[in-house]
C-alpha cells in the first residue's frame, strides 16, 4: 500500500533541503545575500520577492508539510493573515469571520478594514449553519481558526470548505493551535492555510515568522500583494527556521502526549471548575475533533474554581513560566484578557466565553509528572 504523502518526519525532515554542492554538508548552507546576479540568469532574485535560495527551500518544505502546491514565508503570523485577507477582500467585498480568533487578527479586521472599505462579520459560533447565515451577495472570504484561541473550540473544517466551493468564496484557516503535525485542512478542501510559524513550527521561543500555503493559482495572487507589501523573512532567520522544522513531529508529539495527561488531571483536580481541551471526552466537540485531528495539540486553558486567585497561581508556579507566546518546548502560562485578546474590550471578551480568570496553558515537553506536581504546588497555595 502507498501512502499519499511521505510521514510526518520524512518531509520535516528532509523536504525543501538546499544541496551543498561543493561540500555535501548535511544541513542547508546559508545564502545571506541581498544581491543577486540579474543578467543571464532564469529567476531575478531579491529577497521582498521571496525567491531566495533559503525562501524557496524553506516554501517547499511548508507546502509539503500542509500537502499545498506552494507556499510563502512571511515576517511573522500576522503578516501571512493581513496580506492574504487583502489579496481577496478588496473594496466593497464582505469577509465572514469565525467568532472566535485569536485577538491580533480579531483587532486587525476591526481596526483597519473599514479603512479599506471592506466589510465584515463575525458569527455567532462556530457551527456551519452559522456561517451560511452571513454570507451576502458581496461576501468573498470566510475565515475560520481551529482549534481557537484561548478556548479550543473546534470548527467543521470540511463543512466550511464546502459551504465555500458552493459559494464560489475562498476559505482559509489559522491552522497554528493544531499545526501541520495534527490537522492538515487542505486534505478537507480549505483553500488557503495560516500559520503563526513563531509558533509549533519555530517551537524554541527564538524565531518570529508566518507563512501561507495554497495553491499555485491562490498563492500567486497573494505574493502580488505581499512583494508589494514588504513582509518577507531574513534569510538567516528562514534558516533557523527550516533547521527548527526537522524536531517538529518529535516535539509536537511529545507534546499531545503531554497536554492530554494534563487535561485529564487538571479535569479531576477539585481546584479547576473547567478544563477546554479537545481531547476530552467531556469537551463538546470532540468527536467533531477527532474526525479531522491527528492529535489534539499542546493548548488548552483552564480556569480556577471561584475565590481562587488566578493572578497568584500563575506566580507561584516554578516549572511553567509566565509568558506572552505559545508553543515552545517550554511550558508557559498567560492570561489572554491581559495578553493575546487584552486589544479587545470587555464587552468583546466576554461575548467570545473569554473570563478575566482565563488561563491559557501551553504544554512543552518536559516530564508530565514534573509539570503535574508544579500545579499542584501552585494551586495548595491559593487554596490556603
Amino acid at each position: 500500500m502507498t501512502k499519499k504523502h511521505p510521514g510526518i518526519n520524512t518531509i520535516c525532515t528532509h523536504s525543501g533541503e538546499l544541496e551543498d554542492k561543493q561540500f555535501k554538508g548535511a544541513i542547508s548552507p546559508l545564502y545571506m545575500a541581498t544581491s543577486y546576479a540579474f543578467e543571464g540568469v532564469e529567476v531575478k532574485r531579491y529577497p521582498r520577492y521571496f525567491n531566495t535560495p533559503n525562501q524557496v527551500a524553506l516554501a517547499q518544505k511548508m507546502a509539503a508539510l500542509e500537502h499545498g502546491e506552494a507556499a510563502l514565508i512571511f515576517g511573522s503570523g500576522m503578516a501571512a493573515v493581513s496580506t492574504a485577507l487583502m489579496a481577496f477582500a478588496q473594496k466593497g467585498d464582505h469577509v465572514v469571520f469565525q467568532n472566535t480568533l485569536y485577538g491580533g487578527t480579531s483587532n486587525l479586521v476591526t481596526e483597519e478594514f473599514e479603512k479599506f472599505g471592506i466589510e465584515f462579520t463575525f458569527t455567532k459560533d462556530s457551527k456551519p449553519e452559522s456561517f451560511e447565515a452571513e454570507i451576502k451577495e458581496n461576501t468573498k472570504v470566510i475565515y475560520i481558526e481551529t482549534p481557537s484561541n484561548p478556548l479550543l473550540t473546534v470548527t467543521d473544517i470540511k463543512a466550511i470548505a464546502e459551504m465555500a466551493k458552493k459559494h464560489n468564496l475562498v476559505s482559509m484557516i489559522d491552522n497554528t493551535f493544531a499545526s501541520p503535525v495534527n490537522q492538515n485542512p487542505i486534505d478537507f478542501g480549505i483553500d488557503v492555510v495560516l500559520h503563526s510559524a513563531t509558533k509549533y513550527m519555530g517551537g524554541h521561543s527564538d524565531i518570529l515568522a508566518g507563512t501561507a500555503i495554497a495553491s499555485e493559482e491562490h498563492l500567486d495572487k497573494i505574493f502580488q500583494l505581499a512583494k508589494n507589501f514588504g513582509g518577507s523573512l531574513s534569510d538567516f532567520t528562514v534558516w533557523m527556521l527550516e533547521r527548527s522544522l526537522k524536531t517538529m513531529g518529535l516535539r509536537v508529539k511529545a507534546q499531545n502526549e503531554n497536554a492530554l495527561e494534563l487535561a485529564r488531571f487538571l479535569e479531576k483536580h477539585e481546584d479547576i471548575s473547567r478544563v477546554y481541551y479537545p481531547g476530552l471526552e467531556s469537551h463538546p466537540d470532540h468527536e467533531l475533533a477527532k474526525s479531522q485531528m491527528k492529535g489534539f495539540g499542546g493548548m488548552m486553558s483552564f480556569e480556577l474554581r471561584d475565590g481562587l486567585d488566578f493572578d497568584l497561581f500563575q506566580k507561584k508556579l516554578k516549572l511553567i513560566k509566565s509568558s506572552m507566546s505559545l508553543a515552545g518546548v517550554e511550558s508557559t502560562i498567560l492570561s489572554p484578557s491581559k495578553t493575546s485578546h487584552g486589544l479587545l474590550t470587555p464587552e468583546e471578551r466576554e461575548a467570545q466565553g473569554i473570563r478575566d480568570g482565563l488561563m491559557r496553558f501551553s504544554v512543552g515537553i518536559e516530564e508530565k509528572e514534573d509539570l503535574m506536581e508544579d500545579l499542584e504546588q501552585a494551586l495548595k497555595v491559593v487554596r490556603g
